[in-house]
């Protein structure tokens, strides 16, 4: 299952309250691009799919497709603030390489 660090709730929970509209939670997903084949992508949802995964994780709902559920079983978001910016990791024990900019993975 994809375990969300305290640092990362919070920052998702302020971007939900941001919305100015209701919000069923935080779509995370894995798809095509990047140097390395796949990329994470976020967006906030107005409804959860059909087929979405919902991940309660304290006060916010994570919602996974059912193949980003495969590449994200096991691993952990975090929100990091360093002196270059500041945004979401990932810590995926399913990517058997990353790319230079730790942006993708394979």
């Amino acid at each position: 299952m994809l375990e969300l660090t305290e640092a990362a709730r919070t920052a998702i929970r302020t971007a939900i309250d941001g919305a100015g509209q209701p919000v069923a939670g935080l779509r995370i997903m894995v798809q095509s691009g990047g140097c390395a084949g796949l990329r994470y992508g976020m967006a906030l949802e107005l409804v959860a799919g059909e087929d979405d995964v919902v991940i309660e994780a304290g006060d916010v709902m994570v919602l996974l497709d059912p193949q980003s559920r495969y590449f994200l079983d096991g691993a952990t978001v975090d929100f990091v603030t360093r002196l270059d910016g500041s945004g979401f990791v990932f810590d995926n024990p399913n990517a058997a390489s990353t790319c230079g900019c730790g942006k993708s993975f394979c």
